[in-house]
């Protein structure tokens, strides 16, 4: 069966699907986009993604091309028409189309593009083994709580990580403090068993899954503080972890070759994995 798209008001076959030449996304990154996990045809946190959404939209002074009501059903569709019950979402919404020239003249008129695939729950080999990590400087623009689809930085910086045998870049700004992953949220577990993660400002994108397991933690009791760690923080830490839409809770055992904890994953990781899986499945996490 051929995988359909949303385009601008179309439900077409991908080998059909395009944005005009002009579309200012094309040319100039002048967008947005977001990724919804689906579980069980369910989709995961949506009000947290159409919050995130509309905020980055706001940003960038381009307004919503829909409802939220309206954009649920255009979802909807897309995974119906993919047959998708478990896997994720993108959309993307542009400036739209326009001459190119760096400003923008009048209101602009947002080219929402929507699509989904099928995909399986993270590796379970990964989540009982953990993985690596570097660390680099973070060379993106200022304002990463954006969620742009400019992603070069990104693309440049995980590119490394693999080539060198890792998972993902933890990227270090101008004051030596980690900020987050290329694409993932960056969190250490300290001596005394307290979940840090850095506090939301333009430096970081708010993560969906950051958000969520928040309040899963927080529900079960887990302190979290909110707070910029170091690299040197990072390599004393008892536990190290990344979160992610795609890669839920996972376990980070080295950092640039030096071993985290034990090497292992850790307890209050898995704990944490745990609970996020009941989350993603629908069930209650408070306990």
């Amino acid at each position: 069966m051929s995988r359909i798209a949303y385009v601008a008001g179309q439900y077409l076959p991908h080998s059909q699907a395009s944005v005009h030449i002009e579309d200012r996304g094309y040319q100039f990154a002048d967008g947005v986009y977001e990724v919804v996990a689906v579980s069980g045809g369910r989709r995961i946190d949506d009000d947290l993604h159409f919050e995130r959404l509309e905020r980055s939209l706001g940003a960038l002074d381009i307004p919503m091309p829909m409802s939220r009501r309206a954009l649920a059903v255009v979802m909807d569709q897309v995974l119906r028409l993919n047959r998708v019950r478990d896997g994720i979402i993108y959309l993307q919404v542009t400036r739209g189309q326009a001459p190119r020239d760096h400003a923008w003249s009048g209101p602009s008129s947002p080219v929402l593009t929507v699509t989904a695939r099928r995909q399986s729950p993270p590796d379970e080999a990964l989540a009982s083994q953990g993985v690596a990590v570097i660390t680099l400087k973070d060379q993106r623009w200022k304002r990463n709580d954006i969620k742009s689809v400019n992603l070069l930085a990104n693309i440049m910086a995980k590119y490394k990580a693999r080539a060198e045998g890792a998972y993902e870049a933890w990227l270090i700004d101008d004051d030596d403090l980690i900020t987050e992953g290329t694409s993932t949220t960056a969190w250490i577990v300290s001596s005394d068993g307290q979940l840090i993660t850095r506090p939301l400002d333009e430096a970081i994108l708010g993560g969906v899954t950051r958000a969520a397991l928040i309040h899963i933690a927080r529900a079960a009791g887990m302190e979290v503080e909110e707070r910029p760690f170091s690299r040197t923080e990072a390599l004393a830490a008892r536990e190290a972890f990344l979160t992610s839409t795609s890669a839920y809770v996972l376990a980070i055992v080295s950092i640039d070759g030096q071993k985290i904890g034990d090497g292992t994953p850790g307890p209050v990781t898995l704990n944490l994995l745990d609970r996020y899986r009941r989350h993603v499945s629908g069930n209650d996490f408070s306990g």
